[in-house]
């Protein structure tokens, strides 16, 4: 086994639970070579594995925007051109989705992916070269960690994932957390009143708020949260890879259902993360070895500051 091709193009957080397969694979086969296909808005979570090698960039959401435009096919076949000028020995379809089934074609090798009945979109299977039967109904880390052991012939690792992020230097320890507000759907957002409560009690405690955000919508929110709680702090706009860096020093992190909660567990960042619209069994923060994480809530919840407090001291005694 010289050359692996994992196909996992989004979102953030599914990427992150894809990492520790590559720690797995170099476990089992230290000098093997591991690229990575990718959404080009999550690219730099790959880049920040210290075992990944190459990272392939695709924009099939900025792609579908402009289908027609002469720039967006030039890219295609440049994605195409570059998978195509080695040989895999194993091309892993991590997404499980026509779309990645699609482009796993691009890349030459065996392309092995989860058979019809353990997959949302049945018909990828049939665009693979091998299948494997994987049980639906578990964390979507150990489902790719299960498809990964089977496609490259090797027992599933009975350790804790190990994700293998490293953001630059380690900084000096700051009495601070990060409170990440934001996420892709309002149904996930927590009550702004909460955040501002659990920021008040922490600041008691002599632990600062830090609000990262994006978007004009998430500033705002930021905004409003810091002039209530005593020395919070709004951080400038930020890239992935800078946030990484920033959030590697802070004590530990709350966070609605977001990528940047999965980030920060693959940062080796404590993590409480607050669940109001999805089932956290299934694609909840992941702690590993050295990783403590607590998921709370659920389908149609929503965690009371009291809830959160108390995970905090589970966390962190």
């Amino acid at each position: 086994m010289k050359r692996i091709l994992i196909v996992k193009t989004t979102s953030m957080g599914d990427v992150i639970h894809a990492l520790p397969v590559v720690q797995d694979l170099r476990q089992v086969y230290p000098d093997v070579r591991v690229d990575w296909l990718v959404e080009e808005s999550f690219a730099d979570i790959p880049r920040l594995h210290t075992q990944v090698n190459q990272v392939f960039q695709v924009a099939v959401r900025r792609w579908r925007k402009h289908w027609w435009r002469w720039q967006t096919w030039r890219e295609i076949r440049a994605v195409k051109h570059a998978l195509a000028a080695q040989r895999y020995d194993v091309i892993l379809d991590l997404q499980g989705l026509v779309k990645s089934a699609v482009m796993a074609r691009w890349a030459i090798g065996p392309r092995h992916g989860y058979a019809a009945d353990s997959i949302r979109e049945p018909f990828a299977s049939r665009l693979y070269t091998h299948t494997h039967q994987v049980a639906y109904r578990q964390h979507a880390v150990l489902r790719m960690r299960q498809l990964a052991a089977q496609a490259c012939g090797y027992a599933l690792p009975v350790s804790p994932p190990e994700y293998g992020l490293v953001a630059g230097r380690a900084s000096t320890p700051v009495a601070a957390f990060a409170a990440l507000h934001a996420t892709s759907r309002d149904s996930k957002l927590w009550p702004e009143t909460a955040w501002v409560a659990l920021g008040q009690a922490l600041a008691q405690r002599g632990v600062a708020m830090w609000l990262p955000w994006a978007t004009t919508t998430e500033y705002a929110r930021a905004c409003s949260i810091a002039q209530q709680v005593p020395q919070a702090l709004v951080l400038p706009k930020l890239s992935l890879q800078q946030l990484a860096t920033q959030l590697q020093p802070l004590r530990f992190v709350v966070g609605v259902d977001t990528g940047l909660s999965h980030l920060a567990t693959a940062l080796r960042i404590p993590v409480v993360a607050l669940y109001l619209d999805t089932n956290p069994a299934f694609t909840g923060v992941y702690g590993g070895g050295l990783t403590p994480a607590i998921n709370l809530g659920g389908k149609y919840q929503s965690p009371t500051v009291e809830e959160v407090l108390a995970a905090l001291q589970r966390l962190m005694p």
